[in-house]
């Protein structure tokens, strides 16, 4: 098991069309968290996404941000 830390961030609010990733309203964003890494990112993004299913305009994001700190990186 890799000790590299791996940062990811969940967040998620409604769409304005759900073709495209543009939020509604960016202030009303929903910051869930950040995680150490991608299982723990993934279980909160479930949790939040089956919690919002009524809503089909609403949906939750995994953003890698080990992936913008270090682009040359190719870990998971």
């Amino acid at each position: 098991m890799s000790n590299k830390q791996l940062p990811h961030l969940v967040l998620g609010g409604e769409l304005v069309d759900l073709h495209r990733s543009e939020f509604k309203d960016l202030s009303k964003v929903d910051i869930v968290g950040l995680f150490p890494d991608y299982a723990s990112a993934y279980a909160a993004w479930k949790a939040k996404a089956q919690s919002t299913v009524d809503n089909a305009h609403m949906r939750y994001f995994i953003v890698h941000l080990h992936r913008l700190l270090d682009p040359g990186e190719t870990a998971a």
